[in-house]
Order: C-alpha cells, then sequence, then structure tokens
C-alpha cells in the first residue's frame, strides 16, 4: 500500500485503550476511515469504567511493587520513574484535548488527590525508608516528604491512625501532586468526540465473532449486530484489538503465529465501599500498603477517596477471585473455550508454578465480609460493619505466555502489546497501570506498527505531547514545564 493512501482501521472494544489510539490516529490522519465496535451499549463499561477500578492515576508515587527491593538491600527505582513518566504523557495528552475543545470539563475526569504510601512491622517500615532514600533525590519525587511520627502521620490519614494502639512501627509517605481519575469518564468523553468525526464510526451492541485474513492480505471482521441479529462483514488494513479480557479469544482467532502458547487467567476484583459522609470526609488521600508476604502485586491494599457519579466515596480493597469469564459481562465459558492446543501446556506450567496465586485466590472467594472487615481495620482500626458495603469490580485477565519456546508457561503482570510480524493486527493484555498510561502504550502502538509515518507526524506529536521522544527523567526543566502546564489545562 502506498504510504499515501487512506486506511482503514477497525478498533475493537471501546475503553480507554481503543479510543485512545482512534482518537491519536484521527489527529494523525484524520482521512483515515476507522471503525470502532463495541458490544455493550456505550463506551467505557468494562474495565475502563469508574466502579471496574480503584481510579488512581498510577504515577508511582505511592505504588511500593513499583519499586523492588534487590538481594543487596539496594532499590530499583526503574519501574518507578517509567510510569510517573509515563502518566506525565498521558496529562499533556489528556490537556490537549482539553485546550482543542475535544473533550470538556476535566473536573469530572481527573482530581487532584495526594498519594501516600503506609505500612507497619520493622521489615515494611525499613523498607519504605529505603525507598524515599532512593527516590525523593529524583527530580519526579523531590516533593515526597517521608515520617514515621505518628502525631505527623495523622495529619496526613486522620482515619486511619484514629484508635490505633498497637506499638509496632509505622511509617509512611506523601506526595500532593496525585490523582483520582474517572477513566469510565474520560473514556465515554473520547468516545463522543470520535463520534462527531468525519470518516469515524463508533457501533456500538455491535460483537465481533471473527477476524479473519482475506487474499489481498486485509483482514475481513465479523460483527453481529445485537440490535439488527444480523452479520455485518467489514475489511481493514489494521485491527486493534482492545477489548480488555476479551482480547485473548479474539486474538487467537487471528490465527496469526504470535497467537500461539498465550492463554489468560480470569481475576475479579472486589472493593468495601463507604459512602458514610461522615467517614469519607475523614480521609482525602489514595493510601497504598505492602502486598502480604507471598501474595502477588495485585493484592496491595489501598483506601481510595474516589468522586463518582457526583458522589464521594471510599473504595478498599481489592479482595481478589477466580472465576471463568474473562469479561464481566461475559461468559461463563470464556476461559474453557480459550485453551487450546498449542497453550494448553502453557497453562498448565503457569498453574503448576502459581499454586500460591490460585490458593489465595480461592481463600478470597471463600471468605467472610467478617474476614474482609479485618483486612480493613489494619488500615481503618473503628471501621464499622454496616458502615461498609461489598462491591464487584471489574475483570483482570493475567496473560500467560510462553516466554522461551519451551512451553513452560510464566504469568505476566503488566500490560503486553502483541502485534504481528506485518504490523497490521495488534491486540492489547493484561492490565494495571494500564489505563494510566494509555498514552504511551497507545504511542508505542503507533511506534511498532506505523513507523513509516513517524517523521511525518513528529510535529504533530510534538505539538500533543511537548515530552514526546524526550526524556523527562534525564531533563527536569523539561518535566517542571510539562507538569505545570497540564496541571493548569486540567484544573489540577
Amino acid at each position: 500500500m502506498n504510504d499515501k493512501q487512506k486506511k482503514d482501521v477497525i478498533l475493537i472494544g471501546a475503553g480507554i485503550m481503543s479510543t485512545t489510539l482512534g482518537t491519536l490516529l484521527n489527529k494523525l490522519e484524520p482521512n483515515w476511515n476507522i471503525k470502532l465496535f463495541e458490544k455493550l451499549d456505550q463506551a467505557g463499561d468494562e474495565s475502563s469504567n469508574e466502579w471496574n477500578n480503584a481510579g488512581t492515576g498510577h504515577a508511582a508515587l505511592c505504588e511500593l511493587n513499583y519499586t523492588v527491593e534487590q538481594p543487596d538491600g539496594s532499590i530499583d527505582t526503574s519501574m518507578a520513574v517509567e510510569i510517573n513518566e509515563q502518566f506525565q504523557i498521558s496529562k499533556q495528552f489528556w490537556a490537549h484535548l482539553v485546550e482543542e475543545n475535544d473533550i470538556h470539563d476535566p473536573q469530572s475526569f481527573i482530581r487532584a488527590l495526594p498519594h501516600h504510601s503506609f505500612v507497619y512491622g520493622e521489615k515494611h517500615v525499613d523498607f519504605l525508608r529505603k525507598r524515599f532514600n532512593a527516590l525523593s533525590p529524583l527530580p519526579m519525587f523531590e516533593t515526597m516528604i517521608y515520617s514515621e511520627d505518628p502525631k505527623q502521620l495523622s495529619e496526613w490519614m486522620p482515619l486511619m491512625m484514629e484508635g490505633r494502639t498497637s506499638e509496632e512501627p509505622i511509617a509512611g509517605t506523601k506526595m500532593d501532586s496525585g490523582t483520582d481519575v474517572n477513566f469510565g469518564e474520560l473514556t465515554r468523553k473520547m468516545a463522543t468526540n470520535l463520534e462527531k468525526q468525519d470518516n469515524i464510526s463508533v457501533q456500538y451492541k455491535s460483537t465481533v465473532t471473527d477476524i479473519k485474513r482475506v487474499e489481498d492480505g486485509k483482514w475481513e471482521v465479523s460483527v453481529r449486530n445485537l440490535e439488527a441479529d444480523t452479520i455485518e462483514y467489514y475489511t481493514a488494513d489494521f485491527v486493534f484489538i482492545g477489548a480488555g479480557g476479551g482480547a485473548i479469544p479474539l486474538l487467537q482467532k487471528t490465527k496469526i503465529p504470535e497467537s500461539k502458547h498465550i492463554g489468560g487467567f480470569p481475576i475479579s476484583g472486589e472493593f468495601l465501599v463507604c459512602t458514610n459522609p461522615d467517614i469519607v470526609n475523614q480521609h482525602e488521600a489514595k493510601v497504598y500498603g505492602k502486598e502480604p508476604d507471598g501474595t502477588p502485586p495485585m493484592t496491595v491494599p489501598h483506601l481510595d477517596r474516589r468522586y463518582i457519579e457526583g458522589k464521594s466515596t471510599l473504595l478498599f480493597g481489592p479482595f481478589a477471585s477466580i472465576g471463568p469469564k474473562f469479561l464481566k459481562k461475559g461468559s461463563n465459558m470464556d476461559f474453557f473455550k480459550s485453551i487450546k492446543r498449542d497453550n494448553m501446556l502453557t497453562l498448565l506450567a503457569a498453574g503448576a508454578k502459581n499454586t500460591s496465586l490460585i490458593k489465595y485466590s480461592i481463600e478470597e472467594v471463600l471468605a467472610s465480609k467478617a474476614k474482609r472487615m479485618e483486612k480493613l481495620r489494619t488500615f481503618v482500626p473503628h471501621a464499622k460493619d454496616k458502615d461498609w458495603e461489598l462491591v464487584v469490580a471489574g475483570k483482570r485477565v493475567q496473560v500467560i505466555k510462553d516466554i522461551d519456546g519451551s512451553g513452560r508457561g510464566m504469568i505476566q503482570f503488566g500490560t503486553e502489546i502483541i502485534h504481528s510480524e506485518d504490523h497490521s493486527m495488534v491486540a492489547l493484555l493484561g492490565e494495571s497501570p494500564g489505563a494510566s498510561t494509555s498514552v504511551a502504550i497507545m504511542l508505542d502502538v503507533l511506534k511498532y506498527n506505523f513507523s513509516q509515518y513517524l517523521g511525518s507526524w513528529q510535529p504533530k506529536l510534538k505539538e500533543m505531547i511537548p515530552s514526546y521522544d524526550e526524556s523527562l527523567a534525564e531533563n527536569a526543566e523539561l518535566l517542571k514545564e510539562v507538569d505545570n502546564s497540564s496541571s493548569r489545562s486540567l484544573n489540577l
């Protein structure tokens, strides 16, 4: 295909990833034809929905699993720096959309909210102290404050410190530059803007049932129109599968070699929610702790102030559970249908290596509300059962990959981009910190799959993301400039 020709693009799933990619492509190539298909009746209603995630603007300000302690006791800060920079990229792009009047009322999807870390016990206090010492010299984290003083911690986290009688050591860090992000609302705003654009079609209640190559090398996508109960066929030069947990089954339908030896382990999340204003108003922060020993990163406990549907709430969790659905509104046959000859050994090997995760998930499923309240009281000592109710959050499908061709599957934590050798098919798999870093991830999709356009796109990319193709970690002046500018535009 001549580089100057229009491309036909199909995006599957109207979550934060597809709407971000669609928005970027439309800004860069407004004449390209883009079709977005979503099986539900609105955008952002699965993993991106505000009730299906904790709404943390992940910037590694408080998330302890992004700073791993090494065998020699040192703290590896590289992941924290990378995630912080990626969130800065997202903020710049969202600010650009606000400045261009593509989306409005930024406070409806992003709000300033301090991010704290909180730990107890000598071992974890020692870790947090070392983490602070490693991060605070870096420009991204220079405003971080550390304290082991109960009086200071009571000022930062009054709800969590009231009634705390244990004499074991405690510690916390504080960063005022944190955010609470309503990814569902942001997704809906971007989808609404896409619907207004020429050459873009957004179709809801439309389920993709098959994806296959056709003779000219393009892709034919079969779509069931749920309202008309008809099957429609569309062809595209490029297909992006951004269907959350539903991405693995769709990727398997493509039959590309890169889809082999990949599976998924579905995990549900649950949160305890408090809406009592007398309690909610005592906690104006997101506070992350340390995951229990021997448990995976997804088990990190956190207490989050949220602003959803015009109301302030508190969420505590997450509590993991397992089930066969790949999507919250999916089928109990999802997992079983995803088992193929090429990934069976991979799945079995991963299961054998991760019995502790499976055991933990089963224990969480069987746990009573009383058991969950016990965990909450490690954060909120005076928490009363009557003030908290359990809500089911979204589905996360942990990617299982054969990483060395041996069939020895490994569970992957984080986000995975799978793309065909000819760069015409891309699937996004995985989970946190995905939504927060969605713009950086979609820039990687552009880099990997549209490399021939990057030269001509660079001025526009620079306009939308001023730090594009530059390192914020190595340029403190640019970091300060883009952070201040994007924060002003977003009313932070």
